[in-house]
């Protein structure tokens, strides 16, 4: 049984867009997460940008704000993307869920991670943004992300890294989400660091690689 016992209404527009992806987006009624939230948070970038990266779901900052990754975890991932020589304007960046999922304790929102249910509720919203998108290469950016477009078996430890099998896009791969740099301890940090930038760099080889024309 769903946690939900009405079809969920997520208004995905037909004939999709990224403006009309982000305009339509506001009547999302699939999960409970809107309820809480500030408000959805669509992904960002171009139509066509040849680079894709997929996270987990907005966080308090990115809720606040409207946009994806401009909190500590943003910043990290522009960090890593400028030593991997990936320019973030030409990718586009999103989640797999659009609301922020927390917990409430005094004036501070605890991260929560989000269900299989929300996931599933998200899914035409990125399903959508790639059909727009449609990009050469497809990153996705923590287990959550990774499990939800390739399925329960992924595993950032053993998979990170590795191309993945997929239609999504040429190149499908995945590394840790940026946060978790954040959270390594700090004689572990520098090296997560140097880990996702080469895991980046990677890709960034592979589209120098295989770039049109």
């Amino acid at each position: 049984m769903s946690l939900f016992d009405e079809q969920p209404f997520a208004p995905v527009p037909e004939r999709p867009s990224l403006a009309n992806l982000r305009e339509a987006i506001g009547g999302c009624r699939a999960c409970e997460l809107y309820e809480h939230a500030t408000g959805p948070v669509m992904g960002e970038g171009r139509a066509g940008a040849r680079l894709m990266l997929v996270g987990e779901q907005p966080g308090d900052r990115e809720d606040r704000e409207g946009h994806p990754f401009v909190g500590p975890a943003g910043r990290l991932l522009d960090d890593a993307l400028e030593r991997a020589g990936i320019d973030r304007r030409d990718a586009y960046v999103t989640n797999v869920v659009k609301h922020f999922r927390f917990t409430q304790r005094g004036t501070r929102r605890i991260h929560q991670t989000p269900e299989r249910v929300h996931v599933a509720a998200c899914r035409p919203w990125l399903d959508a943004e790639l059909a727009v998108v449609r990009p050469q290469a497809l990153v996705l950016l923590g287990a959550t992300a990774a499990q939800a477009i390739l399925g329960a078996h992924i595993r950032i430890g053993k998979d990170r890294g590795v191309p993945q099998e997929s239609e999504l896009a040429d190149l499908v791969t995945l590394t840790a989400h940026p946060s978790s740099v954040l959270r390594a301890q700090d004689d572990h940090r520098a090296a997560a660091m140097d880990q996702l930038v080469d895991d980046l760099g990677a890709v960034g080889a592979w589209m120098a690689e295989h770039r049109a024309g």
